[in-house]
């Protein structure tokens, strides 16, 4: 059962409050030399360095982390495709059969989906070495079982009169599917695909902040040494890129939201073959970037630990605090991603405050968390509420975009309706322009909440807290068994918070006006 109207927009400042938490620890840590040097950092804003030799390696770096990108997501795209449409109910039904393996197949892909790209990158960095493929690799495997849960939710629950319809009139299974299915899901699939392009370049990007390459590492060497300017001048063309693909794509969906929202064949196959072109396209790139040494992918299988390695390894880690650092870093930092955002707005939402907080929330989640925890650290000491605030603070910048694009689609009606009887300005926007959105974004909001699960092995790693740092800390001994152990422990805690969170979702998408998985499902 839904909440009245003016409980939701309560409920989305409601988890702003872990701010308070997160701000008794970090400003009584805060000290003068640190915020020197976040005053020389935001200087080098306006002087980056243009030497030869930075130059050269940025452009490098911001080769490798384009070709990275392309090609993991257009190979994520076409394989989470097929898989979509193996692992569908539709698929078997189609042909008379059981749906049995499709479920099965479903089954399967929750591990790979479960765990973050990261804890992949890390993985496959010890088996294949240093390796400009293994970033390539660590991306494809998660996107591509993601895609295929995305699009497999939106093929089963498509009207399937039309296809009953053609199979009864005689067409051949694969050509009724195809017909009655593809027109219908071809534009929301299309639209997710576009997003998932922004979130390949934001992962390559990361992994290279972990040494697998690209302008992450540039970045990530530039603000460990303090070199402000070389840092600027390898943010600067990322900012751009990233501004391009934001408004190409923003460009693109106003397009497809018009009265032509028909895809036909053509365009269907224009766009396959587009894929084809952009894998092939990344493949030749990444291997005009590296010298012909490292063509080859070297292979070394770690030793697979036995039982009592695993018995031995299970007693020694301290499980209760890992798992507790986890998930309390979890609720802090969604609590911040979720409250921040409507906060700001309702705080300042008139004259130049709209596009200042834009701008804001752009920055914030271009930084990959690791570097934004990097920062925080010039100025503070390292804890748990520091973590929380680098990861909040990225994912407030994801969802106060979230947050502007639906109040942007709003009608000003029942705002101008309240304003009318001369209701304060605060009230006006909480109950005329958030409360007709308050529903989509918490039931956005419940699905970030299971990303940020996620994505605390990024912060765990840089901030020595919870799962994250256990795991760097095994790998980095090569122990085996803690190293299975961690895993296995993060995907099922992500798989439960992924039950939780499309449980929490759907009850608060329960009677709104639907949305495309391009807005519920964007990671």
């Amino acid at each position: 059962m839904k909440l009245p109207w003016p409980s939701a927009p309560l409920l989305c400042l409601l988890p702003a409050l872990a701010l308070v938490p997160v701000l008794v620890v970090v400003f009584p840590a805060l000290h003068a030399g640190g915020l020197a040097t976040w005053g020389a950092f935001l200087l080098g804003a306006l002087r980056p360095s243009l030497e030869p030799a930075v130059l050269n390696s940025v452009f490098h770096g911001l080769q490798v982390t384009l070709a990275t990108a392309l090609l993991s997501w257009a190979l994520s795209v076409l394989i989470g495709a097929v898989l979509a449409l193996i692992s569908a109910d539709v698929l078997w039904l189609s042909q008379g059969g059981s749906p049995w393996p499709g479920r099965a197949l479903r089954v399967a892909l929750a591990l790979p989906r479960s765990i973050h790209e990261l804890i992949w990158g890390l993985l496959l960095l010890q088996v294949f070495g240093l390796h400009p493929w293994v970033a390539v690799l660590a991306i494809v495997i998660p996107y591509s079982a993601l895609v295929a849960r995305v699009w497999r939710d939106q093929l089963d629950s498509l009207d399937r009169r039309r296809l009953i319809a053609l199979l009864q009139g005689g067409a051949g299974a694969h050509a009724a599917l195809l017909t009655a299915m593809a027109p219908v899901m071809a534009p929301s699939l299309f639209s997710y695909g576009g997003y998932r392009l922004e979130c390949a370049l934001r992962s390559a990007t990361l992994l290279g902040v972990f040494g697998l390459g690209g302008l992450g590492t540039e970045l990530q060497l530039s603000l460990q040494s303090l070199r402000f300017g070389e840092f600027w001048t390898a943010l600067w063309p990322l900012v751009l890129v990233s501004v391009a693909l934001e408004q190409l794509l923003r460009l693109w969906r106003l397009r497809r939201g018009g009265a032509d929202r028909f895809v036909d064949q053509r365009q269907q196959l224009g766009c396959v073959v587009g894929l084809v072109v952009a894998v092939i396209g990344g493949a030749l790139w990444m291997q005009q970037l590296f010298p012909p040494e490292v063509g080859a992918l070297p292979l070394q299988w770690p030793p697979l630990p036995d039982r009592a390695a695993l018995v031995a390894a299970a007693g020694e880690l301290p499980w209760l605090s890992l798992v507790g650092d986890t998930l309390l870093l979890t609720v802090l930092a969604a609590g911040l991603a979720i409250g921040l955002p409507p906060l700001g707005l309702l705080l300042w939402h008139r004259g130049g405050g709209t596009t200042l907080q834009s701008l804001i929330w752009m920055a914030l989640r271009l930084l990959p968390p690791p570097l934004t925890l990097l920062l925080l650290l010039l100025a503070n000491q390292p804890s748990l509420a520091l973590a929380a605030l680098a990861l909040g603070l990225q994912n407030a910048g994801v969802l106060g975009r979230l947050l502007l694009e639906g109040l942007e689609q709003q009608p000003p009606e029942r705002r101008i309706a309240i304003e009318a009887t001369a209701a304060p300005p605060a009230a006006s926007w909480l109950y005329g322009s958030l409360s007709g959105q308050s529903h989509a974004y918490l039931a956005y909001a419940a699905y970030r909440s299971d990303v940020i699960l996620r994505e605390t092995v990024v912060v765990g790693l840089v901030g020595g807290t919870g799962l994250g740092w256990a795991l760097i800390e095994a790998l980095s001994s090569f122990h085996w068994a803690a190293i299975a152990l961690l895993i296995a422990a993060f995907a099922g805690l992500t798989l439960v918070g992924e039950w939780l969170s499309e449980r929490q979702r759907a009850h608060w998408l329960e009677g709104s006006a639907p949305r495309g998985p391009e807005v519920l499902l964007q990671s």
